[in-house]
C-alpha cells in the first residue's frame, strides 16, 4: 500500500458515496470511474439493490466508490424499504458524496436526496449526467444555473458517464475533498464483492435485458453453487420470481429464454475474469419473497428480524 503521492505529495484515500435517485448513471459512472465492470447496468430502475464497492487506485491516491441503489419513494414493499435504508448508510461513512441527476430532468425525489445530504453535511459534488441527451450545447448553461439554487454543492460538474466527458476533471475534484491517508485496500482489490455475488449479478443483468417490463422486479438470483475444477468455473443458479406464470416467462417456450440468458451470462463472465465458465439455472416460485423478511435475508439484504 502507498503511502505518498508524486513528488512527495501526501496520499489520500477516503469512501465516495454515488448518490441518487433510481437510473441517473450512478453504476455506469461508477463503473467508468474505476475503468472495471463493478456494477451491473440495464434500462430499468432500481437495478443495484445492493451496496457495492469500486476502488480506484492512482498514483496519489485511492478512490473507494460505493455504488448504491437508487432513493424512491412510492412502494412500501420491504425490499423497497430495505434498498433506501443502504443507501442511505452509504453516506454516513463517506468522506465525499457525488449527487447524480440527469441533465434532462429535475424531480422530487431529487429534492429528498438533496435534503439527506443536507442531513449528513458531507462535501457533495452534484453530477450532471447524460449530457449527451442534449440536443443543444447552449442548452447546458441554463441547466447547471437551474440546479446550482437546488442545494449546497462544492461543485457542480456536467459529464457524460457513457461517454466519458469531463471524468479525469472529477477524479481530480475527488482527489482534493479526500482526507490524508494511507490506502485502505490492497492493490490488488477493485471491489469488496466475491465472485458469487459478481456471478448472481450478471445473471441478473441479463435477465433484466432481456425480459417484460412486469417481470424484472419480482426476480432475484441466488447462485447456490460455485465451483473451480481443471479451468473451468462451474456455476449453479437459482432464480427467483414471485408468480407461476412468471416462472414460464423466464424459462421460455422450450427453455430458449432461459438458455438465451445463460449463455449470455457466461459470455459476460468469461470477459470479466478471464476464465471458462460453465453455468446451470433453473427456476423457483417464491410468492411475494420481495416483502419477506427471510427470504431478503437469505439473499443478502438488510431485512429486519
Amino acid at each position: 500500500m502507498s503511502d505518498a503521492g508524486e513528488q512527495g505529495a501526501p496520499f489520500r484515500a477516503g469512501f465516495v458515496a454515488v448518490v441518487g435517485r433510481p437510473n441517473t448513471g450512478k453504476s455506469t459512472l461508477v463503473n467508468a470511474l474505476v475503468q472495471q465492470k463493478i456494477s451491473i447496468v440495464t434500462s430499468k430502475p432500481q437495478t443495484t439493490r445492493h451496496s457495492i464497492l469500486g476502488i480506484l487506485h492512482r498514483p496519489d491516491a485511492q478512490m473507494i466508490f460505493v455504488d448504491t441503489p437508487g432513493i424512491h419513494s412510492g412502494s412500501r414493499k420491504l425490499i423497497n424499504r430495505a434498498m433506501n435504508r443502504t443507501a442511505a448508510a452509504s453516506l454516513a461513512g463517506a468522506d465525499v458524496a457525488l449527487f447524480v441527476v440527469e441533465a434532462t430532468r429535475w424531480t422530487k425525489e431529487d429534492d429528498q436526496v438533496v435534503q439527506k445530504l443536507r442531513d449528513e453535511r458531507i462535501p457533495t459534488f452534484l453530477i450532471v449526467n447524460k449530457l449527451d441527451l442534449l440536443k443543444r450545447r447552449e442548452d447546458v448553461l441554463p441547466v447547471l444555473q437551474d440546479y446550482q439554487r437546488r442545494g449546497e454543492f462544492v461543485e457542480i460538474v456536467p459529464i457524460s458517464a457513457r461517454q466519458g466527458t469531463n471524468l479525469e476533471r472529477l477524479l481530480e475534484l475527488i482527489g482534493e475533498q479526500l482526507p490524508e491517508s494511507a490506502a485502505l485496500f490492497p492493490s490488488d482489490t477493485i471491489t469488496d464483492r466475491g465472485i458469487e455475488f459478481r456471478v448472481g449479478e450478471v445473471f441478473r443483468e441479463k435477465l433484466l435485458a432481456t425480459l417484460r417490463d412486469e417481470v424484472p422486479y419480482g426476480l432475484a438470483v441466488e447462485v447456490l453453487a460455485l465451483e473451480e475444477r481443471d479451468d473451468m468455473t462451474y456455476v449453479d443458479a437459482l432464480i427467483w420470481v414471485e408468480k407461476e406464470s412468471h416462472r414460464g416467462i423466464v424459462v421460455g417456450r422450450g427453455g430458449s429464454l432461459l438458455k438465451k440468458v445463460s449463455t449470455d451470462a457466461r459470455l459476460d463472465l468469461e470477459r470479466i475474469f478471464e476464465r471458462r465458465f460453465y453455468v446451470k439455472a433453473h427456476v423457483k416460485v417464491k410468492e411475494n419473497w420481495s416483502d419477506n423478511a427471510r427470504a431478503l435475508r437469505q439473499l443478502g439484504y438488510e431485512a429486519p428480524q
